[in-house]
């Protein structure tokens, strides 16, 4: 059973991702003073007197603006409303009643469910009556909230719990988690389109579009997956003071939260230096990845000296995958190979079986000799999952190495399909 949601909505600029923050006691939604941040609709758990809700943040609306843009972040705030049981009206007490408030308050008296209006800036007890004015909008008593400050918050909770149908407590959650990670303008919102079949997420062709870690959950061929949506990464030095800054940070977040990184890349321009960076930033984050090459229906490079590369570079030798968002081809493949590498992540192979791989191993290649005396291999275990980390009981582990340790790893991730996996592998000496 999912959690009701509870579309937050409003004029740009009056509060709401604050909001969001301060309801769930969280830090998940950007916010900064400039306005128009959030673009996309973005949900946010939230509990409260021992209910759980999402909190769906949304884009400002501003019906008067008819750019594509604009009109991209209203058809998210449509849907949020369409998909939530409660709407929340967000509106400035400190700047009053506005036309846009009242073309809001319009459509929301037309919807389906029941409404709030919280008059957000009332920083200050004395300023509480300021509220009052928004009565005129005719959904009901508005509730006066500080985002910043916190005041009303508690109150704005109880008519939220108050409104929302008791929901039955959620099952525990063993979806797939898939963060598409990337460059900027690779392509990332309209793959995840692509797979959803919907315009989950605003898809433009200026840079930067998205900026916040969008969830979208589905179900693949039996399978419950969370694909979550990023801001393009770039090199922290070249965003910092900017939006884009927070975003980036939220980016680098939903990796470590991932078990698949699918690190999209632009097909026309290959596997880029800095696509080589953003995969090594979501292996130190522990899940695995794979590197998507979208846009191949455009596409004029060499697959093999991409693949080439990638296992020359990386580490962890990601499959590299070929996938087109415009035409959905490649799609489904790379669903079904993210989802063998996360089971993959969380598997555990038994002491006997890798015993026999170290047994293997020492047979095809002796371990190194260092100041005459050589490495010796008692037993190797796994004693960890997601992601699989090894210990190997040794002689000396001063005399492993660097090479044979590669060589090691290597033929571990060929023996059990671990490529795209991180692993650790830990040397114990004897004593």
């Amino acid at each position: 059973m999912t959690l009701p949601k509870v579309a937050i909505v409003g004029y740009p600029n009056v509060g709401k991702s604050t909001l969001v923050n301060r309801l769930s006691g969280t830090r998940e939604a950007v916010v900064h003073e400039q306005a128009g941040v959030t673009r996309d609709r973005k949900e946010v758990e939230c509990e409260w007197n021992g209910r759980r809700f999402l909190l769906v943040d949304t884009g400002g609306v501003d019906l008067a603006e008819d750019d594509d843009l604009a009109r991209a972040v209203q058809e998210q705030s449509r849907r949020a409303i369409e998909e939530a049981q409660l709407a929340v009206l967000v509106v400035d007490a400190r700047a009053g009643l506005r036309p846009g408030d009242a073309e809001l308050a319009d459509i929301l008296r037309r919807a389906p469910i029941p409404v709030l209006v919280a008059a957000n800036k009332v920083d200050d007890a004395r300023a509480i009556p300021e509220a009052a004015e928004f009565y005129a909008l005719g959904l009901g008593d508005p509730v006066a909230v500080s985002a910043t400050q916190g005041l009303g918050s508690g109150d704005l909770l109880d008519r939220i719990t108050a409104e929302l149908a008791e929901a039955p407590e959620p099952e525990e959650d063993d979806a797939v988690r898939l963060a598409l990670i990337g460059r900027p303008n690779v392509g990332k919102s309209s793959l995840l389109n692509a797979i959803v079949g919907e315009e989950r997420v605003i898809v433009s062709e200026v840079a930067g579009t998205t900026r916040d870690a969008i969830d979208t959950r589905i179900t693949f061929e039996g399978r419950e997956l969370v694909l979550v949506d990023t801001a393009g990464l770039r090199r922290r030095t070249k965003v910092a003071g900017t939006v884009d800054y927070y975003a980036q940070l939220r980016s680098e977040a939903a990796a470590q939260r991932a078990d698949v990184a699918i690190v999209v890349c632009d097909a026309s321009e290959g596997v880029t230096s800095e696509d080589f960076r953003i995969a090594e930033l979501a292996m130190k984050a522990g899940c695995a990845t794979i590197i998507a090459l979208n846009k191949w229906d455009i596409q004029d490079t060499d697959l093999d000296d991409d693949r080439a590369r990638v296992n020359q570079k990386l580490r962890q030798r990601p499959p590299v995958l070929t996938v087109s968002a415009k035409t959905r081809r490649g799609v489904a493949r790379l669903l079904r190979n993210a989802i063998a590498l996360a089971d993959r992540r969380q598997e555990r192979i038994p002491t006997s079986e890798l015993n026999r791989f170290l047994g293997d191993l020492q047979a095809l290649r002796d371990p190194p000799t260092v100041r005459g005396k050589r490495l010796k291999l008692y037993y190797m275990t796994q004693y960890q999952t997601r992601p699989p980390r090894f210990a190997i009981h040794c002689s000396d582990r001063g005399r492993v190495t660097r090479d044979w340790a590669f060589f090691l790893e290597n033929r571990l991730r060929q023996r059990y399909g671990l490529e795209g996996v991180p692993l650790i592998i830990d040397f114990k000496d004897k004593s």
